[in-house]
């Protein structure tokens, strides 16, 4: 059983990643002044880069949609994965075992090890079935793609390739590569026999199927020849990487387009998936032969963010009676979701590579407009099955569908189905069909639950609060580190143009991003200085709860963020990545330097005028001491002055 990864380890994991390095793979960064860079950011669309990286802080952060964290929860974003998977992707990475708590364990450092082999085989295989689709023998799969509407171009964009007919061409490549036979009888890329393993793709147009993170995991392979006596498909066998009820063919070119349109279009095969993306619909995937079920879904949600507040998924089926079946069977699995289901099912029975080739890129997207809800659809498809313009076929059409329209979860929609179906059985008196719904959902609530099925279970619509927190369950709650009080009114984000707290903000970067700037006794004068702006005066407190626990420098920003309220957290990494004006380490010091003092010297300015007030409002006949004491208070506020200035 999984554990709780220790937090030390999840520190060292970030302490020892390279965060520009890991950005680098998704963002073109260029240098941005003295230990920054930027570039376009990855989490919007931008034309000018907003988005800066600060190595040395471990830290992003973009200034255009305000998207800010380390290196862990820029793997989570980018990759959309757990906090957990993210930590355990960049220990694999680097090579770090990780430790868990209370018994739990992890991936150990030799199955990290292995794991990697594979990959590396599963990527140089790739690499070898694409080269061999350029080949002489490898015609008839170029054919086969022409003939579908698919360039070489397209071809290179989904890594489809070849797999020669021998029996050893692809064996003999890996082992040449330094493979050994045992390792190889773990990818599920060769078969077993008498005289030892050979390749199990033989003759066959070969297609990538590649995990969220886009890592190739297994392929898929179609038959070309007929003299070939396997399946019209073959794909890899379940293995340590490849586990088809949870991959989805092309997941890692949607990602992205299904997190921003908030869309999710499943297709049947992995030419759909081509014909969709190339007609423009980038937000297609395919399961890889099975049916979509709830590992899928688990997937869908995390990427659409179903959490109630919107987004579609969008079933296409051919139109023959497998794919109604089909989307009726999907039917089951819908209410997982919270985000609303359609089918889209073409009247000539024709799949979305079909129809790309018959009538263009339009046609595709118009197949997607053509959605319908599922709900409609299974009920209308029960319905199908009866004359209904007998009273018999009407009845008998009541007696199968209420049973449909009384698993809807949701109240409002099942009676809203109810309604419906009366009409569309075109019954005088709808509370017949009421009652009929009514009957058929005690008998299904009567019905003892099959263990782990989910069939009757609360939608998982939107997470309990308690549940939310595990989102990052391996670092310690806020209230472990800086209790809050239970009920307290939220601060305000502060304009940066203010002139009011532009002395402040410039305070705030200069430490964040430079804090050994302050020596122990400067960090007593900072956190004694009177911030105004309510914000600022809250990351201060921060900052110097942070500075009190002397943290390694890799996670000084980490113990701020810790130490002020939730909402200020991106304002935090905001400030950190901000630009100083200075153009070298000699210039930067001296601008840091000079803003510090000016802070300091401003709070002095401010002590100083409460000292005269209450000086002029003094009579020293009667209280001499406190008169003389608040002199010496105003001659050594004027000398802390002048030192700051250089004057005495």
């Amino acid at each position: 059983m999984a554990g709780l990864i220790k937090r030390e380890d999840i520190d060292e994991v970030r302490t020892r990643t390279d965060l520009k390095e890991i950005v680098d793979a998704y963002v073109t960064l260029k240098s941005a002044g003295i230990g920054s860079f930027k570039g376009l950011c990855p989490f919007h669309d931008e034309r000018s880069p907003s988005f800066h990286v600060r190595p040395q802080m471990g830290y992003f952060h973009c200034f255009g949609c305000q998207e800010s964290g380390d290196v862990i929860s820029f793997i989570q974003k980018m990759d959309h994965i757990s906090f957990s998977e993210a930590v355990e992707k960049l220990a694999g990475r680097i090579g770090y075992e990780l430790r868990y708590e209370d018994g739990g364990t992890g991936p150990r450092r030799e199955d990290i090890g292995r794991r990697q082999r594979l990959l590396d085989a599963h990527k140089i295989a790739g690499e070898f079935f694409r080269e061999q689709l350029l080949s002489p023998a490898a015609a008839v799969g170029r054919q086969f793609l022409s003939e579908r509407g698919f360039d070489r171009e397209a071809s290179e964009r989904f890594g489809v390739g070849f797999a020669p007919q021998g029996w050893d061409a692809l064996l003999k490549h890996l082992t040449g590569k330094g493979f050994t036979q045992d390792e190889l009888k773990l990818t599920g890329m060769f078969s077993e026999g008498n005289r030892g393993i050979y390749d199990r793709f033989r003759g066959r147009l070969i297609w990538p199927i590649r995990d969220i993170a886009g890592d190739t995991v297994g392929f898929g392979a179609r038959k070309l020849f007929d003299d070939d006596q396997g399946p019209k498909y073959l794909n890899t066998p379940e293995t340590t990487l490849y586990k088809k009820s949870q991959v989805l063919y092309g997941i890692d070119l949607a990602k992205r387009n299904i997190a921003s349109k908030r869309q999710l279009v499943v297709v049947e095969g992995y030419t759909d998936v081509m014909a969709c993306h190339l007609a423009g619909v980038d937000t297609a995937v395919a399961t890889c032969g099975t049916a979509f079920g709830a590992d899928h879904i688990k997937v869908a949600r995390r990427l659409l963010s179903d959490d109630g507040t919107g987004g579609e998924v969008v079933f296409t089926f051919d139109g023959d009676a497998a794919g109604q079946k089909a989307a009726l069977k999907a039917f089951d699995e819908d209410q997982r979701f919270t985000a609303q289901t359609f089918v889209a099912v073409e009247p000539s029975g024709a799949d979305p590579c079909e129809l790309r080739q018959r009538k263009g890129d339009e046609a595709v997207h118009g197949l997607i407009r053509s959605r319908r809800p599922l709900f409609e659809f299974a009920i209308r498809s029960t319905l199908a099955k009866f004359d209904l313009s007998t009273v018999e076929g009407r009845v008998s059409g009541l007696r199968a569908s209420a049973p449909v329209v009384a698993a809807i979860r949701d109240g409002s929609t099942r009676m809203g189905y109810s309604q419906e179906l009366a009409g569309w059985l075109g019954m005088a008196d709808p509370n017949e069909v009421l009652r009929a719904v009514k009957n058929a959902e005690r008998r299904l609530h009567s019905q003892p639950e099959s263990k782990g099925s989910g069939q009757h279970q609360p939608s998982p619509a939107v997470v309990p609060p308690a549940q939310t927190t595990q989102g990052r369950p391996h670092e310690p709650s806020r209230a472990d580190v800086s209790p809050q009080p239970e009920v307290r009114a939220a601060i305000e984000r502060p304009n940066p143009r203010e002139p009011q707290g532009r002395m402040e903000r410039e305070a705030l970067e200069v430490v964040l991003q430079h804090p050994g700037i302050l020596t122990a006794g400067n960090w007593q004068h900072f956190a004694a200085t009177e911030f105004v702006v309510p914000a600022y005066k809250a990351l201060q407190q921060g900052l110097g709860l942070a500075g009190q626990s002397q943290v390694a420098s890799s996670q000084w920003l980490e113990a701020v963020r810790a130490n002020v309220p939730p909402e200020l957290e991106s304002l935090v990494a905001e400030l950190a990545l901000s630009p100083l004006p200075a153009t070298g380490e000699e210039t930067l010091t001296r601008y840091c330097r000079d803003i510090l003092n000016r802070l300091f010297e401003l709070q002095i300015t401010r002590l100083k005028e409460e000292r005269l007030g209450a000086l002029q409002r003094m009579d020293p006949s009667v209280d001499p001491e406190s008169y003389q004491l608040l002199q010496r208070e105003l001659m050594e506020l004027e000398t802390a002055r002048r030192q700051l200035r250089g004057d005495g």
